[in-house]
This record gives C-alpha cells, structure tokens and sequence, in this order.
C-alpha cells in the first residue's frame, strides 16, 4: 500500500467515494473543458493545493471582511451586535475596509499554507512510516499540527490587522505599510509577533479537527449526482465545520484580540489577559463569549466559501 499515492489511501482525509474524479467532471464527449490542465501540470501535484488554498481565502475575505469587523468590536469591547455595527457607521464607508490588506495578505498565505503544508507533511510523514505500523490517522493528525504550527510565522498580519480594526488607534497608525514601520523601529520585530501564544494553540488543534473530520462529514450528507450538489456539500462540510471549531476556540481568539491591542508594554501571559477579561465582564462566561453568535455565522459562510472555493479549484485544476 505504501507505494501507492498517499491520497489515494487516505483514510482521515479522503474524498467521498461518490465524488468524481476531477477531469471527469470536467470533460464533454471525451473533451476536457479546460486546456488539457496546462495550468495543473504547471503548478504540479502539490503546488496546486497552495495555488487552490490561496484563491479560496481571498475570495472568502473579500465577501466576510465587514462582518469580521463587527465581531472584532465584540470581541474586544463585550459589545451588542447593534452598538458594533453604530461605532462602523460612526467611522463611516471609508474606513469599512480599513486593515482590509493584512488579513488579504495573511489568510490568502496561511490558507494556502494550511492546504498545502497538509498535504506535503503527509506524504513525507506516510512515507517515513511505511512498514512501521503507524497507524495513518496518527500522520495526517502530526500532518495538520504542523501546517497550523507554520500558520503561525505570519501573526504579524493578524498583529497589524487588529490595530487597524481598532479605532482607538486611528490617529496613530495610517495604513498597513506605516503599522509595520512603526511597530518595527519603535519597538522591534518582538511587538509584531504578540498574541503569538493564543494563535499557536488555536491553529494546531483546529486543523487536526477540520482534516480528520472534514471527509466523515462529507460522507453523511446526501449522495451528490452533479458538480452543483458536489460544490453545495462541499460548502456546507466546512461551514459546519469552521462553525463548530470558531465556537469551540473562541475564548482563544478573545484573548489574541486583547494581547494584539496593546502596543508596548510588558507581554503578558495568556492565562492571565483571559483571567483580565472575564473579570472586566463580570465573570461571566456568556460576556466572554460575546459576539459568539455572529462568530458561528461569519466562521459558516467564510469556511462555507473556503471548502467549496478550494476544492471546486481543485478540480478544475
């Protein structure tokens, strides 16, 4: 079995058995639709899954950056939707897109990266454990820790896109370029790496649950007949998924949010920002999780759109 290609064994992150092989999907009376896959055969059999990662964010970012702004407000100030969206209208069209370039630049890498990194780490992880009676689940599992570990180099675009969204530094940082130069010759490339601890045990975890789950998911939704119904369950297994993991992490992206808005100042642990919060809202668990709810529809349409995105590209590559 192990000189067979890795994902044709794959067990934890398989394709769905009904789905089509990616050039029948494409072909009419034996006639490939696209131009026999000169764009495929250039990126290669992994580089693709780089090339497929990175379009499906940036088209993901591009639809769900609004209501990431909004969540962000809740996440860091505990306030309603409704008092989110007001502070918004108060800064008004022109900064709606304000810090839209970091999280271009950094979810467009790390998606990318979380993709492909994937798929690399588990062929290299399946070929060193042929014969060794590692069981493949256990590969693919150390395969997306560390994709998501990697993820993790680029905190400095989450780091720059915080302060952005952040209105109370408006005034002080312009743009993407000049929140970069400042934080570096201010206060070195240590500032721009804050919040790095709640990020590095965010993303290992989280990905290990979206691979090993993301097949099994696709496996229970009904038998899809053509590429609609293929691109709708493809959609609806990574919202469910994206949904279910930002709810389960989502104590973890309210201290990163807090750490990252700081500028200057000592690092402080990440048990103790969380233990900041909670007791700046009362204690309360529910305020902790305050903007939760917008969280899950943002998570279900951004990771909805990444999952069909990705694997329709994959395809047509």
């Amino acid at each position: 079995a192990c000189t067979e290609p890795l994902m044709a064994v794959s067990t934890m992150d398989s394709e769905s058995t009904r789905t089509p092989q990616p050039r029948a999907g494409l072909t009419k009376g034996g006639s490939s639709l696209l131009p026999a896959g000169v764009l495929g055969a250039r990126l290669g059999p992994q580089g693709k899954h780089y090339v497929c990662g990175s379009m499906a964010a940036f088209t993901n970012i591009l639809v769900t950056f609004p209501i990431q702004k909004v969540l962000f407000r809740q996440q860091l100030h505990g306030v309603l939707v409704t008092e989110a969206v007001q502070q918004l209208q108060r800064d008004g069209l022109r900064n709606l897109y304000r810090g839209l370039l970091p999280p271009l630049l950094q979810k467009s890498t790390t998606v990318a990266i979380m993709f492909g990194l994937y798929e690399d780490f588990s062929r290299v992880l399946h070929g060193h454990a042929c014969g060794s009676g590692v069981p493949e689940l256990v590969t693919r599992s150390f395969a997306a820790a560390l994709a998501g570990t990697a993820e993790a180099t680029l905190t400095p675009f989450e780091r720059v896109q915080t302060l952005l969204q952040d209105h109370r530094h408006h005034e002080r940082f312009n743009n993407t370029a000049h929140t970069f130069r400042t934080l570096l010759t201010e206060y070195g490339i240590r500032e721009c790496y804050r919040g790095l601890v709640p990020i590095l045990l965010r993303n290992g975890p989280s990905n290990v649950l979206f691979f090993g789950l993301r097949g099994p998911i696709k496996e229970l939704l009904p038998e899809a007949n053509n590429k609609v119904g293929h691109l709708v369950n493809d959609f609806v297994c990574g919202g469910v998924l994206g949904a279910a993991l930002g709810i389960m992490f989502y104590p973890l992206n309210v201290v990163k949010s807090r750490a990252q808005s700081q500028v200057g100042g000592a690092f402080q642990p990440c048990r103790k920002v969380l233990l900041t919060v909670w007791r700046e809202r009362g204690g309360s668990v529910a305020m902790l999780f305050r903007g939760a709810h917008l969280n899950y529809h943002r998570s279900l349409l951004s990771w909805g759109i990444i999952n069909a995105t990705y694997e329709l590209l994959l395809k047509l590559l």
